[in-house]
């Protein structure tokens, strides 16, 4: 009885292991494709030019794949190590989500008035050499959310020291048409916008953290039951 239910606990955990396997293997993928065919597009942060898309999903798809195989190598072997391995990784995860999430809420008024800094500081950056991603991710913002700027379509005043905007802030796009008339142009500030477009879908991204730490916790409890099963028919053995 006891070895069936073992068969049965290793099977799922090779089998939820191989879901998790195959979803860091998507991300990677999605990212590298990012990476080769718009690797023009990068972050808007001019403090963490490296944080684009692309690297996020690299990153990610890497760390899953790199959890899943210890997971599922881990249970086809029944290998302690490499079961106690996975728990701590994913129980590390586990809580530097929590912790990120709660500190978040507590210092969210912070964090936008940190955001709003940099997000400007970058748009310093915009159609100079060498920032070819930084200026195409604010293009492509701009006109995807209709909306010009950081918190005013005057931001971008400063950075041209004259009264004109990126092309991307118009209306009807033409070339130079950021030096016709302000009533041509988004006025829209992009960073409302952007926040207004996650409090819109904040439904599925609580169901998709949820359905996130459903599976995390799963992967929790299928390790640590194999692990302690297998310290067991370890000791039995003795």
């Amino acid at each position: 009885m006891a070895e069936g239910c073992m068969m049965a606990l290793r099977y799922g955990m090779v089998f939820f292991n191989l879901l998790f396997w195959l979803g860091g293997c998507g991300i990677l993928g999605v990212g590298i494709w990012l990476s080769v065919t718009q690797g023009n597009f990068a972050t808007l942060s001019s403090s963490l030019p490296s944080l684009s898309a692309a690297n996020l999903l690299i990153a990610v798809g890497t760390i899953i794949m790199v959890i899943g195989c210890l997971g599922c190598v881990g249970a086809v072997k029944e290998s302690r190590p490499l079961l106690l391995a996975f728990f701590i990784l994913l129980l590390l995860i586990f809580f530097l989500e929590i912790l990120s999430i709660m500190l978040f809420f507590i210092y969210q008024d912070e964090i936008d008035r940190y955001a709003q800094r940099d997000l400007k500081k970058g748009l310093q950056l915009f159609g100079t050499e060498g920032n070819v991603g930084l200026t195409n991710a604010w293009m492509i913002v701009q006109t995807d959310f209709r909306c010009c700027g950081v918190t005013n379509h005057t931001d971008w005043f400063e950075v041209y020291n004259a009264t004109r905007v990126p092309d991307s802030c118009c209306l009807e796009y033409s070339d130079n048409c950021g030096l016709d008339n302000p009533g041509t142009w988004w006025t829209a500030p992009c960073y409302e916008r952007v926040k207004d477009w996650l409090n819109d879908n904040l439904v599925a991204l609580w169901i998709f953290a949820l359905c996130t730490a459903l599976t995390q916790i799963l992967g929790l409890v299928f390790s640590m039951t194999m692990f302690c099963q297998a310290v067991k028919v370890e000791t039995f053995y003795a």
